[in-house]
């Protein structure tokens, strides 16, 4: 495991998720992820550290509000958010991921129809 660094586009948002060297992400075809560009990677809690920000950030949530879309208040940026999949995990959008990355695998997964497939989302906020 390794930890990695983040933020938001200023800077004001900052934080820390641990996960393996080699990053298994999912891209999303729903409305929302399609149109941010957010590149999932879904990890338990305590596994993500909001370092800095937490005043800076606004929520927005829609349809069944179970899932929290956190963005800055100052660069409009999504760093992350607490997925309707996963509610007791969090949601890193890899792109705003500021260590480097030696490699990162994407699976497509097809959001349009959550909930024909959420279940296969539902096991990455599992502690291992």
């Amino acid at each position: 495991m390794m930890e990695y660094r983040g933020s938001c586009h200023c800077g004001e948002v900052q934080f820390s998720v641990e996960a393996p060297e080699i990053i298994e992400a999912d891209l999303c075809n729903c409305s929302i992820c399609k149109k941010s560009g957010f590149l999932h990677l879904i990890v338990p809690n305590s596994k993500f550290s909001l370092l800095k920000g937490r005043d800076s950030l606004s929520t927005y949530t829609f349809n069944t509000n179970v899932a929290k879309h956190f963005f800055c208040t100052i660069c409009g940026c999504k760093p992350f958010y607490i997925p309707r999949s996963n509610p007791d995990g969090v949601d890193v959008n890899i792109n705003c991921i500021d260590t480097p990355v030696s490699k990162v695998s994407v699976s497509e997964f097809d959001g349009r129809e959550w909930e024909q497939h959420a279940y296969k989302l539902a096991h990455k906020s599992k502690e291992t």
